[in-house]
């Protein structure tokens, strides 16, 4: 900068990647950059991490991708499976209500449905795992500017001192602060005009081996439902409320509001720990990059709670990020290969969006869709599949590489890892992996067929062959290199 037209010497930090935003989203891709060994700093407006419950339901895919990031035990143990729902009428328990299609565990699926876990909780979980890696995450840093200039991204804050990143990630959720600055719309709709409570409380008198629901009245505008939050002593109020009112968040009015709906006293509820309100609405970002500057999560896509795919679409966004800024970062592969962020990401937040609309509206159950196994990218240029003749339901390049026990080797142990897998099943091709990819070779099994599978790191088939005679040009275009 000049001051009297002198220039003055600003002292800067300078990073690869900088991530705006601690929550899921931010946490998870500085987790997946930590282990690439990408130097990078996680910045967060607030003073902690986010106290909420708010996205409380991880889905199957999600279980698979905190597997690979080394959380899953950390996550099975600080949840549980979701309740179900008990509806009570008059303060009588009129019947259930099962909140999810039920769904097997199978070889090819070890997560099967849902798994419930505060949101807090969640971040505690992929911070600590973050710092176990050597990541950093920075607090009380509010952006104010945000300026791409040659080969970096220069970020100013409230306080402390500015960042000059070669990539920056916006995280910083719906509201996004650096979406707005670079000017991208997002293009959406209102899901629900009826304002929303959401809160975390304790309550007494209330047992914990259901999720209570009490349907609308005519006296009371609208419906609530009382969750208890696996692994914690507290309960998730959400509460429904007429268009225009103003809800009141304190102790008293979430009293009010449980003792007008239910048979509990307004004292049952004892503490209300965090509370918010909102409007539920569906908007995606129209882009979701800008020359070095990546959306991700919330900042990209705004989801209706219905169906719980806000946290597992955001989270899911920074693994499909990670792989490829370390790959872009540590000079084995092409910055071209940064285009494929939003070519692959857009759509599963598109349809993800749709989704959740409709479970609001009542038009769809919580199903196999929900469950996010069957999202994958065959439409992606990183999507090559070279065999003729398949049949509908075979395993195709861009589709989830499934998880399989076979002759005692399990599939997800293979993949774990920020590496690529070069896997022959059920074929003697021999196989000449890449450097940075891991070979592997198993029996041949039904759910694959037969043939040489090249999974990518973030777990789906990049590029599947009878033979490996295409895959050298593959593994150039995407950064790897004959070993």
């Amino acid at each position: 900068m000049e001051l009297n037209g002198v220039k003055e010497m600003v002292e800067m930090d300078t990073v690869d990647v900088l991530v705006i935003g601690a929550g899921p989203t931010g946490l998870a891709l500085g987790a997946d950059l930590a282990r690439r060994g990408v130097d990078a700093l996680v910045v967060e407006r607030a003073g902690a991490l986010f106290p909420g419950s708010r996205g409380k339901g991880i889905q199957p895919r999600t279980m698979e991708v905190f597997d690979d990031l080394g959380v899953l035990d950390a996550i099975r143990a600080a949840g549980g499976e979701y309740p179900v729902g008990m509806i009570w009428q008059d303060g009588r328990r009129t019947g259930e209500h099962r909140m999810f299609d039920p769904a097997d565990t199978t070889d090819d699926s070890p997560y099967s449905t849902p798994w419930m876990v505060p949101q807090w909780r969640t971040q505690e979980i992929l911070f600590a795992r973050l710092e176990e890696l050597g990541g950093r995450v920075a607090f009380g840093r509010e952006v104010v500017g945000v300026e791409e200039a040659g080969p970096g991204v220069t970020v100013e804050f409230t306080s402390g001192t500015p960042v000059r990143a070669r990539y920056v990630v916006a995280a910083d959720g719906g509201r996004s602060l650096v979406r707005r600055a670079l000017g991208i719309a997002m293009t959406g709709e209102t899901v629900d005009p009826h304002p929303m409570l959401v809160a975390d409380v304790r309550i007494s008198g209330l047992d914990r081996d259901n999720w209570h629901v009490f349907p609308p009245s005519a006296d009371t505008g609208g419906f609530l439902a009382i969750c208890p939050l696996a692994g914690t002593e507290d309960f998730q109020v959400v509460a429904q409320f007429p268009e225009d009112t103003d809800v009141d968040l304190s102790l008293d009015g979430v009293r009010g509001t449980v003792a007008a709906r239910s048979h509990l006293a307004p004292e049952d509820v004892t503490e209300v720990r965090w509370a918010s309100d909102f409007r539920p609405r569906a908007a995606l970002a129209d882009r979701f990059r800008a020359g070095r500057i990546f959306l991700a999560g919330d900042a990209a896509h705004v989801h209706s709670p219905a169906g719980g795919q806000g946290l597992n679409t955001s989270v899911q966004d920074a693994y499909n990020l990670g792989w490829k800024l370390g790959a872009v970062l540590g000079g084995t592969a092409p910055a071209a290969l940064l285009d494929t962020y939003e070519a692959e990401r857009r759509p599963v937040a598109a349809e993800m969006l749709g989704l959740s609309t409709r479970v609001h509206r009542g038009e769809t159950r919580r199903g196999a869709a929900t469950r996010q196994l069957g999202l994958g990218y065959r439409g992606s240029s990183l999507a090559v599949e070279t065999r003729g003749e398949l049949p509908d339901d075979a395993l195709r390049a861009g589709d989830r590489a499934p998880d399989a026990t076979v002759g005692g080797v399990r599939l997800f142990d293979v993949f774990r890892g920020p590496h690529w897998t070069l896997l022959a099943v059920g074929t003697d091709e021999e196989l000449q992996a890449p450097a940075g990819v891991r070979p592997a070779r198993v029996d041949a099994y039904e759910r694959y067929g037969t043939g040489v599978f090249l999974v990518r790191p973030d777990g789906y088939v990049g590029w599947a062959g009878s033979t490996t005679k295409t895959l050298p040009e593959y593994a150039a275009a995407v950064g790897l290199t004959s070993g």
